[in-house]
């Protein structure tokens, strides 16, 4: 059964990436906790928008959790609090009537803020750029059987893929470190025989760019594993490792 509630948002604006940025409080009330965070946040916009005031700027897309677009600090835990789950997936029932809400943007210096809540994840796709991808002949498909992946390489390689690149677990680790996120990137291929024929260029590449881009180190922490809606497990930032080790040492490239 559907019931509404009222609730004090804490909203980081900041109008410009050169704006010093603030909180601004607003009371909103009648939200219902059938809605999700999204929607609450599109009801806030259009009572801003009716009232003439600059609504908030926030990014999504598909909104099903699946595209990576969203993700706030929500009460200082990315994606808020709920486990391997993005924003837009995040009910109004799991916050009270009289909730005071804290809404900021992902803080990390490879993220700068564009405007309120929206930052730029550019760097994950200069990171992609820099070793994300295989080479393949084209042409017709390869018989199924030509290349014969064991199922549990399989099945890690598809847990790795999982990772949808919100950037939570950067902004969850006090390090602000990429590496959950470059370490699933490098897994899903690592693990599988079409990513072996450049492995090492693609581990010495993408961890490069991760440092260029000026994310931290990892910590061991493990905040990057608890706040990924994908759950994405921090294995792979050892299996990152060790690629990176054997890259170092046996590439040219090096």
């Amino acid at each position: 059964m559907s019931t509404s509630i009222s609730l004090t948002l804490k909203i980081w604006r900041q109008s410009n990436p050169a704006d010093k940025g603030r909180f601004k409080n607003y009371t909103v009330k009648d939200i219902s906790t059938d809605m999700s965070f999204l929607e609450m946040l599109d009801v806030v916009n259009e009572q801003l928008t009716l009232a003439g005031e600059e609504p908030v700027a926030f990014d999504h897309d598909c909104r099903e959790g699946i595209c990576g677009s969203c993700g706030t600090m929500v009460n200082g835990r990315a994606h808020g609090q709920l486990k391997g789950t993005t924003l837009c997936q995040l009910h109004m029932r799991h916050f009270k009537d009289g909730d005071t809400i804290v809404i900021e943007p992902f803080r990390a210096r490879a993220f700068p803020v564009i405007k309120d809540l929206v930052v730029d994840r550019s760097a994950f796709d200069r990171i992609i750029q820099a070793g994300g991808f295989i080479s393949v002949n084209t042409g017709s498909a390869p018989e199924a059987n030509t290349l014969l992946v064991p199922p549990h390489n399989a099945e890690k390689a598809m847990d790795a893929a999982a990772c949808i690149g919100c950037g939570g677990c950067v902004a969850a680790c006090p390090n602000a470190s990429a590496m959950l996120f470059v370490s699933a990137k490098v897994s899903q291929f690592a693990l599988l025989p079409q990513g072996r024929p450049e492995a090492a260029r693609r581990a010495l590449g993408m961890v490069r760019s991760m440092d260029t881009c000026g994310f931290g180190n990892c910590s061991n922490h493990r905040e990057c594993e608890k706040s990924c809606p994908k759950e994405i497990a921090i294995v792979n930032i050892a299996r990152l490792n060790r690629e990176y080790v054997k890259a170092s040492f046996a590439s040219p490239e090096s």
